[in-house]
């Protein structure tokens, strides 16, 4: 029976892909538990289990004794030597404990208890298993359809693809393959929850370096990646190999390479783009297909002014404003578009504010001299001048303020 019980425990040790040194010692508590239900706290007993010989041996440690007054942790010598003839009083007595004893109703508990505890352990080596494969591409097939998620089967796993990881108008039906990438492993009390993902930008991440091996082996690396899921993505690439075009890598011959990504993606949008160093080159880039005429670089701020013809300012922006949306995200700059001709006059304002106090016409040469001599050099510093700053300055209140303020302003008109 012992040899059946291990038998049984080892198949289920392979069909259930538990190491065996783990199972062994769960039969080893198991066995144990059994045991002191059946004689109690106090028995001293000894489990060996060889998961590999398929064998299992039980012993209970008794002292010998003349007159036996607990007999779970006592034997009489008459009994002892029986089994072994040499044994004498106060020596250690190892009795073999044949585990049919046990009872049906202890086999049926210790049954339920080893199937508990294979489930935690599988819970847990599954937990392991996928928390290491962050990151990584699944193919599964859909087993069930929900309002806010979905649930797919891999490898005998359940894994969840919420709506928000979702693409946007896509359909799913139940039995149909599914590609995903493996985003969050997460414990729960339920056991582990493995939350897959099609719409985070990891996923265009692995399918570019599925489908292009020179990124996959580092000679074109992806620098960067903004995507509206469904609709769009940019993506900026730099090749390690002066002699490798990224861009071109990257949609293959006759496009090959980025429509197959595409249709994965449900036709969704995607821009490659160069990665440059160069702020004004890569923002550039960035707002294509529109062309800038001029690109400044504000980079205390990180921001950005892109000046465009009539012609190419809609474009730059996009629709909803998703081309300068996603341009913004992957230079990580604020940029705003505006026209030539707003900028000739935004720079016509800017000239204007940096115009000496001297040239001002309006301010008397008192009023220069007491602005100058607090420090302020130019239009611009008074402007940004608090109230409270110029009402400091000797010789200035309430109706001088005004005044200034007034001849101020006629100046930016």
């Amino acid at each position: 029976m012992k040899n059946e019980i291990v038998e049984a425990f080892s198949l289920l040790a392979k069909e259930k892909n538990i190491d065996k040194e783990i199972l062994s010692r769960i039969l080893q508590e198991i066995f144990l538990n059994m045991l002191r239900k059946k004689y109690g706290q106090n028995g001293n007993y000894s489990i060996f289990v060889n998961m590999e010989k398929g064998e299992i041996e039980i012993y209970q440690s008794k002292l010998i004794v003349e007159l036996v007054t607990n007999d779970v942790t006592e034997i009489d010598l008459e009994t002892a030597r029986r089994a072994e003839p040499d044994l004498q009083l106060g020596d250690e007595f190892l009795e073999i404990i044949d585990p049919s004893t046990f009872g049906r109703r202890l086999i049926i508990s210790a049954k339920q208890n080893l199937n508990q505890r294979i489930k935690e352990i599988e819970k847990e080596l599954i937990f392991e298993e996928f928390k290491n494969r962050i990151g990584e591409i699944i193919i599964g097939d859909i087993r069930q359809v929900n309002r806010e998620e979905i649930f797919i089967n891999v490898d005998r796993t359940e894994l969840s693809l919420p709506k928000n990881e979702q693409i946007k108008e896509e359909k799913y039906r139940r039995g149909d393959s599914l590609r995903a990438v493996i985003k969050d492993v997460r414990w729960t009390s339920r056991g582990p929850e493995i939350v897959v993902s099609r719409s985070d930008p990891m996923f265009i991440i692995r399918l570019f370096e599925l489908e292009v091996p020179e990124i996959y082996e580092g000679i074109i690396e992806i620098k960067g990646i903004a995507r509206e899921p469904g609709e769009r993505t940019k993506i900026a690439v730099f090749s390690h190999d002066k002699r490798i075009d990224a861009v071109g890598a990257c949609v293959g011959m006759k496009g090959m390479r980025i429509q197959s990504i595409v249709k994965e993606l449900n036709n969704e949008k995607i821009d490659i783009i160069n990665f440059s160093t160069e702020p004004e080159i890569f923002v550039t880039r960035a707002l294509s297909p529109a062309k800038p005429s001029r690109i400044l670089i504000y980079e205390d701020e990180k921001r950005v002014i892109a000046v465009l013809d009539d012609e190419q300012i809609s474009l730059a922006i996009g629709k909803g404003g998703q081309n300068r949306r996603l341009a913004s995200k992957l230079t990580s700059y604020d940029i705003q578009t505006i026209r030539e001709e707003d900028y000739q006059k935004m720079m016509a304002q800017e000239r204007e504010a940096n115009k000496s106090l001297e040239d001002v016409e309006g301010l008397s040469e008192k009023l220069k001299t007491l602005l100058i001599e607090a420090g302020l050099h130019s239009i611009r510093d008074v402007q940004d001048a608090a109230d409270e700053t110029l009402l400091e300055i000797p010789g200035i209140g309430e109706k001088t303020l005004e005044k200034i303020k007034n001849i101020i302003q006629s100046h930016n008109q």
